[in-house]
């Protein structure tokens, strides 16, 4: 008999699966072969196939039985409440994963997305890339490890940049520029913000952050125990009165903040403020966590920060004049390089600089050297700058778009401010608005929006959200603004 024949009494052994009991033994050999008509050895070719499944197993001297956990729709109930005494209580509730993470449901590509914080495919330089990560995996990259502290070529290349800002910058001074032995390479932003805080604030301390702020600052703060401390921003960056008292109050030891294009305000800090708060912090031994993620994303800053140097791609760093070792610098790559490149840089001086080195390595060993080398590739490639200067042109346009649309179809709601730099809008809706029913009535309409109360570390002052301008298919920003105002307008609230 052949191999169908022996398929064909499989399958009917499968159906009588459905009904067995767990343990059961299965008809003998002879049984089924006198049933189907079949030889002995086209019945056991078929057992075998039932055992490879993992149905059945054989036991010697004894038989064929139905595997207990195999059965279709049968599975035992696995008994997990041993757990609930060997884990003992639980750790403080972590955040949610925030709405900017989610992966649109709609794979036919009939929604829109304005919810994510990373710009499209479209907007990145994926020639550059492919290229880079090829070139990487012929090398020896492929197959060893990075120095701990990162390869010496991307470390000297981001310290470089740095430097290259200091001829711009508020503060005077003779000061060393960073050098390469002051850059930590890291696995992405997120890691970093953690061994940051863990270095140098430590559990159970305050830290000041602005509020809104970045959610992703929240959830590293959550997990290294540290407690944020709110300090109001709008677009103009934090309240200065309100920084200072929050840091004689507290002690805390590091302010975390994004003076340059702030997600999700759009802020960009003008010279004033940004020297104000560096004598703030000065004056009561804080540090500054400057998160520098939106340095490639300037088209306009420097005449929305009120420079005379208009045009700028992006305001300088505080850490680029940063003398005392203050300022604690991260640049990340990953939104404008790709999300698949998860590669940063933190540049920090004296004791801080060590005790970040040694939390990160102890969290991490190294960074993968395939994917820092391919990441140093891009940054020196000269297709990099005019890529960048492509971005900036596309994402003013987007941006455009975006509040056009706003204005025109939702002019009850209130721009906080149009952003010279960055990838959101930050808008403040109309009270009150139910929050979770608008962002699930948007999404059943094919709208994808992130509402803003998950950037605030303590209760919103209002309703939010934010609308991220750098996501596929720009030329369906009014469409998508025209859902958000008859959602609003579902719940009773006025749109015009």
């Amino acid at each position: 008999m052949s191999d169908d024949s022996s398929g064909r009494i499989a399958d009917d052994l499968r159906g009588w699966l459905r009904t067995a009991t767990p343990g059961e033994a299965l008809p003998s050999t002879r049984t089924l072969a006198a049933r189907h008509k079949a030889g002995p050895v086209t019945v056991q070719r078929a057992i075998r196939r039932l055992v490879a499944e993992g149905l059945v197993e054989t036991r010697p001297g004894a038989g064929v039985f139905v595997v207990e956990q195999a059965l279709p729709g049968r599975y035992r109930v696995a008994d997990l409440g041993w757990q609930t005494a060997a884990l003992g209580a639980p750790p403080a509730q972590l955040p949610d994963l925030p709405t900017a993470l989610r992966t649109q449901p709609d794979q036919s590509g009939s929604g829109i997305a304005l919810h994510s914080g990373y710009p499209a495919p479209s907007l990145l330089p994926e020639k550059l890339v492919r290229a880079a990560l090829t070139r990487a995996a012929r090398g020896a990259f492929a197959l060893g490890r990075a120095p701990a502290a990162g390869l010496p070529e991307l470390r000297a290349a981001f310290a470089a940049e740095l430097t290259s800002h200091r001829s711009a910058g508020s503060a005077g001074g003779q000061e060393a520029p960073p050098t390469a032995a002051d850059v930590l390479v890291v696995p992405g932003s997120q890691n970093a913000l953690g061994s940051i805080f863990r270095s140098l604030v430590g559990a159970g301390r305050p830290l000041l952050v602005e509020s809104p702020t970045y959610w992703g600052a929240l959830q590293a703060a959550a997990r290294s125990l540290v407690t944020p401390v709110p300090v109001p921003s709008d677009h103009r960056g934090p309240d200065l009165a309100q920084l200072e008292r929050a840091l004689r109050q507290t002690g805390a030891r590091a302010f975390y903040a994004q003076p340059t294009f702030a997600n999700p305000t759009g802020a960009c800090w003008s010279p004033a403020v940004r020297a104000r708060v560096r004598e703030l912090l000065r004056a009561n031994g804080a540090f500054l966590v400057e998160d520098d993620w939106a340095r490639d994303f300037g088209f306009g800053a420097a005449a929305a920060a009120g420079e005379t140097a208009a045009g700028l791609p992006a305001p300088p760093p505080m850490a680029s004049n940063d003398g005392d070792g203050r300022v604690v610098y991260l640049r990340s790559l990953t939104k404008s390089v790709s999300p698949a490149v998860r590669v940063a840089a933190v540049i920090a001086r004296g004791p801080a600089r060590e005790r970040i080195k040694a939390d990160t390595q102890a969290e991490n060993m190294y960074v993968s050297p395939l994917l820092q080398a391919a990441a140093l590739d891009v940054l020196v490639h000269p297709g990099w700058r005019t890529h960048l200067r492509s971005v900036r042109r596309q994402l003013l346009q987007r941006r455009e778009l975006l509040v056009d649309a706003v204005r025109s179809q939702l002019p009850a709601a209130r721009l906080t401010a149009i952003p010279q730099g960055g990838l959101n809008l930050w808008l403040q809706l109309p009270e009150p608005v139910e929050s979770d029913r608008l962002v699930s009535d948007c999404e059943r309409a094919g709208v994808l929006i992130a509402p803003g109360g998950e950037w605030f570390p303590a209760e919103p002052p209002g309703a939010f959200l934010r609308l991220n301008f750098s996501g596929p298919n720009p030329e369906r920003f009014p469409e998508a603004v025209s859902v958000i105002a008859a959602a609003l307008a579902e719940q009773g609230l006025p749109v015009r």
